[in-house]
């Protein structure tokens, strides 16, 4: 896992959270939610110009009652899964949820069926004109090892086979190892018969993938499926994701996940646009009723970042660690 992927897996949710709710659909038992990092001092200082907390207060301008920002990780070990006091009080006192995309359009099979055509590549392209005889080997073989029949894939898109090129990640998924934020408070907001909403669409999700070079994308598949088999490093990359997840430090996450030379353009679509096209959706939602948006913390620092934007929109943003 590198930096190039660390960003794009924020938009690949929709494609891993899916992944997640067919293969996960019973777990065993919930996540403790109880074992919250231990809120100190440091742990509430400014990091760069943010307080590190996920959770932030919406209020201010033209809102009769607050709402809330949380920064959502993807993808954590179950051990590792916390909500503290703070946030839980937060969803406690909100009318409707707010994801990326709408979970509930995530298990609509009539919605994923009509998305099938947007899964392959244009112009008849293959993975096997992408790379080389060597290098498409070795992705064959690795999908294969899998379980996955690699001729059924060759002209999928190579950004999406880059979200399932981790075996081990799907399993540990699948046996609760792993767990969802969006998967854990989407079964909250049905306890509480709250509404869930989206601030985007799959199908534009998916519009994506074509924004970026398919040559592009088969080099990072490339990547991934070699990095797959250096273990140690996938994984020690994965834990300090974790880490400063957990250290609510969500400058410190934004950072880390900072596209490497050359791929800032992909970064400025992939997140900046998206959080300029949030705000407004946002800001309607919140005047109609209390909300809890629940999106990945990496969409939430950052001058560009949706914390900055909404307070250029004249509200207050305030940390609850």
């Amino acid at each position: 896992m590198d930096m190039k992927k660390n960003i794009i897996a924020l938009v690949l949710q929709c494609l891993i959270l899916l992944f997640a709710v067919k293969s996960n659909a019973q777990v065993e038992s919930a996540p403790d939610i109880s074992n919250a990092p231990e809120i100190t001092e440091e742990t509430i200082s400014v990091s760069s110009d943010l307080a590190k907390s996920l959770l932030w207060e919406i209020s201010g301008k033209d809102l009769e009652s607050p709402s809330f920002l949380y920064g959502t990780i993807h993808m954590i070990p179950k051990d590792d899964f916390f909500i503290t006091p703070a946030t839980q009080l937060a969803f406690d006192q909100v009318e409707q949820v707010t994801f990326e995309i709408d979970m509930d359009e995530m298990t609509d099979f009539s919605a994923l069926f009509s998305l099938l055509g947007q899964l392959m590549m244009k112009d008849g392209k293959s993975i096997k004109d992408l790379v080389s005889a060597e290098d498409y080997t070795l992705i064959k073989e690795h999908f294969e090892a899998l379980g996955l029949p690699f001729f059924l894939f060759d002209k999928v898109k190579p950004m999406i086979l880059t979200t399932f090129a981790s075996g081990d990640m799907g399993s540990d998924m699948s046996t609760g190892k792993i767990v969802s934020y969006e998967m854990e408070f989407n079964e909250m907001a049905k306890n509480k018969e709250f509404e869930t909403l989206g601030l985007e669409t799959m199908a534009f999700q998916m519009s994506m993938f074509d924004s970026i070079p398919y040559q592009a994308q088969a080099d990072m598949l490339v990547e991934t499926v070699k990095s797959e088999s250096q273990v140690d490093t996938t994984s020690s990359q994965f834990d300090e994701m974790v880490e400063l997840y957990k250290a609510q430090d969500i400058q410190g996450m934004i950072s880390y996940m900072s596209g490497e030379e050359g791929f800032e353009s992909y970064e400025d679509f992939l997140l900046t646009l998206r959080n300029k096209n949030w705000i407004p959706i946002m800001e309607g939602m919140m005047q109609k009723k209390r909300t809890f948006f629940a999106v990945g913390a990496g969409h939430l620092a950052g001058e560009n970042g949706v914390i900055k934007l909404l307070e250029s929109r004249g509200y207050t943003l305030t940390p609850k660690p």
